[in-house]
């Protein structure tokens, strides 16, 4: 499930499916300008309210897993909604339901790692509620990344990705987390990886490896960051 105006996910995703595995999507409930900054708590709280209808549809297809393809989602809603949410849409569908968010914090889990830099396209207000969530769940943001002059998310660039994963990087994170999965992000991730020495994992990434693991699917990839590659 993707936010509408979402072209991101559903052009990266299948680049990073093997063989045999395929990948099918249908859009959240928004209104408003998507992408952009002005009213996102506001199309995240639609775009929640628009899962069961969503997960109801995609279950035709008798899928292995579904996933809430929306980090910001999470941080709008919080833990205790999220928690039954999944309960509900894996009772109603038969099929394992995860969420962009839930996926990251298992690939930071899978990691070992404790301490991160934030990097967001986001406005700053829903940057620091990611940061709580995050935090909530046992994480410390040691330093977060805005990327600067966003006009719609869904324009950005692998180029602007790297850009702010370096502006969130410190000494002090073990590694950078890229949230925002309508930002293009997984061409840059290998590089950053390369240049700043530590592990660099997106939103977007996340819930693609997680969906595989639990789906059973054994894979690995190189040239993605050392998440596929382990």
């Amino acid at each position: 499930m993707v936010p509408p105006g979402a072209p991101t996910v559903e052009c990266e995703m299948p680049m990073l499916a093997p063989p045999g595995v395929s990948v099918h999507f249908t859009r959240m409930d928004a209104s408003g300008a998507v992408g952009t900054h002005t009213g996102q708590e506001e199309r995240n709280r639609s775009q929640y309210e628009s899962v069961d209808r969503c997960a109801t549809l995609l279950s035709l297809l008798k899928p292995s897993v579904i996933v809430m393809a929306h980090t910001a989602t999470s941080y709008t809603i919080g833990a205790e909604k999220e928690a039954a949410l999944t309960k509900r849409v894996e009772a109603e569908t038969g099929s394992r339901f995860i969420t962009a968010f839930g996926s990251s914090l298992a690939a930071l889990q899978h990691l070992r790692v404790k301490r991160i830099g934030l990097a967001t396209p986001y406005a700053e207000n829903i940057t620091l509620m990611g940061k709580a969530h995050l935090e909530a769940h046992g994480l410390e943001v040691v330093q977060y990344g805005l990327l600067e002059g966003v006009r719609n998310v869904y324009e950005e660039t692998h180029e602007r990705a790297y850009q702010v994963a370096r502006d969130a990087n410190t000494p002090e994170a073990e590694a950078v987390f890229i949230s925002g999965v309508g930002m293009p992000t997984l061409q840059a991730l290998q590089r950053l990886e390369d240049d700043l020495g530590k592990p660099v994992i997106s939103a977007a990434a996340c819930m693609m490896w997680n969906a595989l693991r639990v789906a059973g699917v054994a894979y690995q990839r190189t040239g993605y960051g050392r998440l596929f590659a382990s």
